[in-house]
């Protein structure tokens, strides 16, 4: 029933073994789990027999889309469609040990983020004496059942999105987003309109942040592919780049700043002097404190937008009755409210 893997064939390519330096990163050298072992990751290794290393994005978009996945999101919108009964049976009918049932069982906990989510792959890339070098995931030499990342032989597409004076030795770059950014960047400054961007991120100033969870948990991304969610931050700087001063942007600003711009202790006040209930009091707090804690994600969230060029120069370059030069709006939440 499983059309997963393609025979082996073509031979592996030559690559250069990697340790990696990065602080979630796998090193290969990690005893095997009992149940690391999963139907993707014998689908990985089969793949890679036959075609050679993959790419971080390759390997995600594998991960984070697979046909297990897939189905079980189909499964969902049919649940969904007929009125989301409380209770439902999933048969599979057919020889076998029911593999796929499980399978597709086991990622019903992680669709929620699939279903909301878009899953946008990165590409890492290290400087070496050599030049830029793509890491790319191979088979652990000295264990089969084991995967390890390693540095491509020579130049791949993804170095070009390296900037010239780049500083930084590790870099994550992901093509995806930059065609969403500039499809993004087009239509604002044709026909007007803004984008808002939230996200995990950085100005171009952090290097390792792909990673796993399981459970809430960091999880070696390398490790039982298939039962963790993968992520890597946003470069918001690449997003800027990837505008070709199209448009103008703004930030990225901390979650914590963007919010406290927008006013929320304000409305944290008004929210307080109404509620009589001390739970609800309660509730409200422990919400503010995590939407505004730096340690939680007050400071790991980040905002960014993109607006057309005029907007920052006066709505419509009207004039106000009281200057001879444009007067400016601010863009909410990237300039501290004014009350008035």
């Amino acid at each position: 029933m499983s059309v997963l893997a393609r025979p082996p064939g073509a031979a592996a390519r030559a690559v250069i073994p990697c340790l990696w330096r990065g602080q979630y990163f796998s090193s290969g050298k990690e005893p095997a789990e009992d149940n690391s072992v999963t139907p993707m990751l014998r689908h990985l290794i089969y793949k890679i027999k036959s075609t050679g290393p993959i790419t971080v994005a390759e390997y995600m978009r594998e991960v984070l889309t697979n046909p297990a996945k897939l189905l079980g999101i189909w499964f969902i919108s049919e649940w969904i469609a007929t009125g989301k009964n409380a209770a439902f049976q999933l048969v599979e009918l057919g020889p076998g040990r029911g593999t796929l049932s499980g399978d597709i069982l086991r990622v019903f906990s992680q669709l929620g983020s699939v279903l909301k989510n878009c899953d946008i792959s990165i590409h890492l890339v290290e400087k070496t004496p050599q030049g830029w070098r793509e890491v790319l995931i191979d088979i652990d030499p000295q264990v089969s059942d084991k995967l390890r990342f390693v540095l491509a032989p020579c130049a791949t597409p993804a170095e070009a999105f390296i900037q010239k004076d780049e500083t930084r030795d590790h870099v994550e770059v992901c093509p995806d987003a930059g065609v969403i950014i500039q499809e993004l960047a087009q239509r604002i400054s044709l026909t007007g309109g803004a984008a808002l961007i939230a996200d995990y991120g950085h100005d171009g100033t952090k290097t390792d942040t792909f990673r796993g969870f399981c459970g809430h948990q960091l999880h070696d991304v390398l490790i039982a592919p298939g039962t963790a969610d993968l992520t890597a931050d946003v470069d918001f700087s690449y997003l800027r780049r990837m505008s070709q001063g199209k448009v103008a942007s703004l930030g990225p600003i901390s979650q914590q700043t963007f919010l406290r711009n927008m006013g929320i202790d304000v409305r944290l006040k008004i929210l307080l002097d109404k509620s009589d209930e001390p739970s609800l009091r309660e509730q409200l707090l422990q919400g503010y404190r995590m939407l505004m804690n730096p340690e939680k994600m007050g400071e790991r969230f980040n905002f960014f937008a993109l607006v057309p060029h005029q907007r920052l120069h006066g709505r419509h370059h009207q004039m106000n009755a009281c200057q001879s030069k444009p007067s400016p709006s601010p863009v909410a939440g990237f300039g501290e409210l004014v009350w008035r």
